[in-house]
């Protein structure tokens, strides 16, 4: 079991699979020490097998907080992606850069605090020195599947050897 993962277990954290890609792309991509996670959302496996939005719609249409929750799924499931990527979590050396695309009703202005659902988790998982990252919030009027936030990520990871 990597550090990462027992962190995860102190945490009550059990890592899902990867969400399934629902177009023709990778989970991510990894080139030399960095690795590019694609776009996800926070969905979660239901009882069917099947990938389903626990959260559905538009900031300011529903809560804050859930929002943020939906944010803090998102990472997790970034985390399963980067296991697919990487292979071994201890070769995740840092979160470099966030970019969230928050669904949001016109005039709705805490996309920062939605982010922070995703932001929080990773300190929280990593520490302030791995975990705090550079990002952008962004303000969008739809997402798949009524998704309320969608991030894409990049990573540093310790090189693989050969």
């Amino acid at each position: 079991m990597s550090k990462i993962e027992a962190r995860l277990a102190e945490m009550g954290i059990e890592l899902p699979r990867p969400p399934k890609p629902v177009a023709n792309y990778l989970c991510g991509v990894e080139v030399g020490d960095i690795a590019y996670i694609s776009g996800t959302v926070g969905t979660k496996v239901g009882e069917d097998g099947e990938d389903y939005n626990p959260y559905p719609g538009q900031a300011g249409e529903i809560s804050v907080e859930d929002a943020y929750q939906s944010a803090r799924l998102t990472a997790i499931n970034h985390l399963s992606m980067i296991k697919h990527v990487i292979g071994d979590l201890d070769r995740l050396v840092r979160v470099v850069k966030m970019i969230g695309y928050i669904n949001a009703k016109p005039g709705f202005k805490d996309a920062p605090q939605i982010l922070n659902g995703a932001s929080d988790f990773w300190v929280e998982l990593l520490g302030e020195e791995k975990g705090t990252h550079a990002r952008a919030a962004l303000y969008q009027d739809q997402l798949t599947i009524d998704a309320p936030i969608e991030i894409e990520m990049t990573v540093q990871v310790t090189p693989r050897e050969g």
